[in-house]
C-alpha cells in the first residue's frame, strides 16, 4: 500500500496544481455560483484517484436528505477526504477552515477566491463572531455552510467534543442543520500518510429544524443523532 499512497500523492499533487491554476486564472469569468463548480471538478478527480490507485470507494445512506436549498452541515471529523467528498457533494457551499490554511501555495491561494470563512482558532471569541457574521451573509446568498464541530480530525472510530458554533450559527439564522456521519479515517486515517482499502460509509440525516430553538437545544439533538447512528459506521 505505500506504493499506491505514494501514486496517489503524486496525482494528488498533480491535480492540486493543474485545477488550482485553473481557478485562478478562470474565477474572474465565471458567475459566482458557476465559480464553486470548478473547484468542486478537483474534489471529484480527487475521489476518483483515490479509487483508482488505493480502492477506496464510498457509499451514501440518505442522499435523498440533502434539501434543495441552503442548511448548515454539520459533520464528524476524521480524515482529509470528508473536506474533499462533502465539498463537491454539497456544492454550492462555504467551509469553515483555519484561516493558515489559506497561505497553501496553489490550492490555498485557489480557496481564497471562494471566499470561504477562514478563522484564528487562537482568537476564539473573534472566531465565533466571524462565524456568525459571515456564515448569514453565505446563507443569504444561496450557499450552505460545511461545519466540523469538533475543530480537529478524531481518530477512527473515535468522536472528539462537539462544539456549539454551527448550532449557534444554526439557531441565529433560522436555518436547518443537515446531519452527517462517516468512518472516513478507516481509510484515510488522520496525520497519516498511508491509505487502507475499503468502502467510506457516509449517513446524512433527514434536515433538523431550528426555527425557535435554542443553540444548546440543536447542538443536543445533533449529538443525540450522532449516538442513535455511530454503531453503523464503527465508532465507539
Amino acid at each position: 500500500m505505500r506504493i499506491r499512497s505514494a501514486l496517489f500523492s503524486v496525482g494528488y499533487a498533480f491535480l492540486t496544481f493543474i485545477i488550482s491554476s485553473l481557478v485562478i486564472l478562470l474565477f474572474w469569468m465565471l458567475p459566482a455560483k458557476r465559480r464553486f463548480y470548478l473547484y468542486a471538478l478537483w474534489c471529484r478527480l480527487v475521489v476518483w484517484w483515490l479509487r483508482i490507485t488505493c480502492g477506496i470507494s464510498y457509499e451514501i445512506i440518505g442522499l435523498e436528505n440533502i434539501p434543495d436549498k441552503p442548511v448548515i452541515a454539520l459533520s464528524n471529523h476524521q480524515s482529509t477526504w470528508e473536506t474533499i467528498f462533502l465539498y463537491q457533494l454539497l456544492t454550492p457551499v462555504c467551509p469553515i477552515l483555519k484561516k493558515e490554511l489559506l497561505s497553501i501555495p496553489f490550492w490555498g491561494w485557489a480557496l481564497r477566491l471562494q471566499k470561504p470563512i477562514a478563522i484564528d482558532r487562537s482568537k476564539p471569541r473573534e472566531a465565533g463572531k466571524s462565524l456568525l457574521l459571515q456564515g448569514a451573509d453565505r446563507l443569504s446568498k444561496g450557499i450552505s455552510i460545511l461545519v466540523f464541530p469538533e475543530g480537529t480530525r478524531a481518530s477512527a472510530g473515535k468522536l472528539g467534543k462537539f462544539s456549539r458554533g454551527g448550532a449557534q450559527l444554526a439557531a441565529a439564522t433560522e436555518t436547518d442543520i443537515l446531519p452527517i456521519l462517516h468512518n472516513a479515517g478507516n481509510c484515510w486515517p488522520a496525520r497519516q500518510g498511508h491509505k487502507t482499502p475499503g468502502k467510506i460509509t457516509v449517513i446524512i440525516g433527514k434536515p433538523m429544524p431550528t426555527a425557535g430553538k435554542h443553540s444548546k437545544e440543536l447542538a443536543a439533538e445533533f449529538q443525540n443523532w450522532i449516538e442513535e447512528n455511530k454503531s453503523a459506521v464503527g465508532i465507539e
